[in-house]
């Protein structure tokens, strides 16, 4: 996760499509989060969560108030915590689907998951403000940030199966049993 924060810092933003861009943290983390137990994907989402806040969320309103005059509505430290968990429990949702080799479902998951995601900001963030105004490119922005985050997902599942058989972890456990019951 700590690879995918430095990689998103090189990231471009597509801004021919609405300035959308593709979230590598958030991808990671719900493509792990899909691949490992519920315990492991709650310190994935703290982990996720604490990192994502220490990049965007911190903003002028917890420094000195003689350097920072105008205070800005944001989002507190921890939020992403909260979302991060949310998606997580989500994604663990159709893990037995995963298990079995139907990582499609997972795929199109996390792009519904980002878009839930981005969404469920904006209105927290709109809330905050006290004025709620979604305009058609803040939407189409949403929009083309969770396809584009999808479409790289398939390359993540990829790299997290390459993990795994490197150190030896089944993340198809229930597939390989019905093939081979004689091997469990």
């Amino acid at each position: 996760m700590i690879a995918a924060l430095l990689v998103q810092q090189f990231m471009p933003t597509f801004t021919g499509i609405y300035s959308s861009r593709i979230l590598l943290l958030h991808l990671v983390f719900l493509c792990a989060a899909v691949t490992v137990g519920q315990p492991t994907m709650l310190l994935l989402a703290f982990i996720g969560g604490i990192l994502w806040d220490a990049q965007c969320a911190l903003g002028p309103d917890v420094g000195d108030p003689e350097v920072y005059v105008e205070q800005v509505e944001s989002l507190r430290f921890g939020f992403s915590v909260l979302m991060f968990g949310a998606l997580g429990f989500l994604m663990q949702g159709i893990q037995p689907l995963y298990r079995r080799g139907k990582w499609q479902f997972s795929v199109l998951l996390s792009g519904i998951a980002i878009f839930f995601y981005l969404a469920g900001e904006y209105l927290v963030i709109n809330f905050l403000r006290g004025d709620f105004m979604l305009t058609r490119a803040t939407f189409m922005q949403m929009v083309y940030t969770s396809v584009l985050t999808m479409l790289v997902s398939p390359l993540i599942l990829w790299l997290l199966a390459l993990i795994a058989k490197r150190y030896g972890h089944s993340l198809f456990s229930e597939r390989k049993q019905k093939r081979h019951p004689a091997w469990s």
